[in-house]
């Protein structure tokens, strides 16, 4: 069995992509917790999602860790079909099996639990890692972006965030950071 490429603390936000029915790459957003220093992952699936149906019908995946905003943005918010399952943008990726482990429903919508294990990986970048605000905030817009209009949470509030992340991009964002955030804004119709 491989190894996880990188150390995971806490939920760390990943791009997955997964083969679709139609042989292309489908690239979307997906947080993964660490079970173990080695050995599987858990992640969750929210709806009857592209990444949903590709894990229950390929049991398989790429995991990938990068640092690119517009990258993370279109995995997040936009249907984005690649014809390589690794990203330009990856710094290091995971070849995944999958196994829904849990089911289940929350705010009337449908979850699922997967164990990834690692099968391959490798390491594309090594970098220094440095802290931009902006970066954080992008992430954040994107979480708060694809829960507007669902039922459990309160669009008024989600749409208050977005604006304050915005915010904070223009302030401590670098040139993909805006780009990424506009793109955020594009993808949610002005949020």
């Amino acid at each position: 069995m491989a190894e996880w490429p990188v150390d995971r603390d806490g939920v760390v936000e990943t791009v997955v992509t997964t083969l679709g029915p139609n042989d292309r790459w489908n690239v979307a957003a997906l947080g993964v917790k660490r079970l173990e220093t080695a050995g599987p992952a858990r992640a969750r699936t929210w709806g009857r999602t592209r990444t949903w149906r590709n894990f229950r019908e390929r049991a398989s995946g790429y995991v990938q860790f990068t640092r690119d905003p517009l990258d993370f943005v279109d995995a997040a918010l936009a249907v984005r079909e690649e014809d390589e399952p690794i990203l330009d943008s990856a710094d290091a990726w995971v070849e995944v099996r999958v196994e829904a482990v849990a089911t289940g429903e929350d705010g009337g919508t449908m979850w699922t639990d997967w164990n990834l294990t690692p099968a391959d990986s490798g390491i594309e970048e090594e970098v220094v890692p440095t802290t931009n605000r902006g970066h954080a905030a992008v992430i954040e817009a994107t979480v708060a972006a694809s829960r507007l209009d669902v039922d459990a949470y309160d669009t008024d509030t989600l749409r208050r965030r977005l604006d304050y992340f915005e915010r904070v991009v223009e302030r401590a964002g670098g040139e993909r950071e805006r780009a990424a955030i506009q793109r955020v804004r594009a993808l949610t119709d002005g949020w």
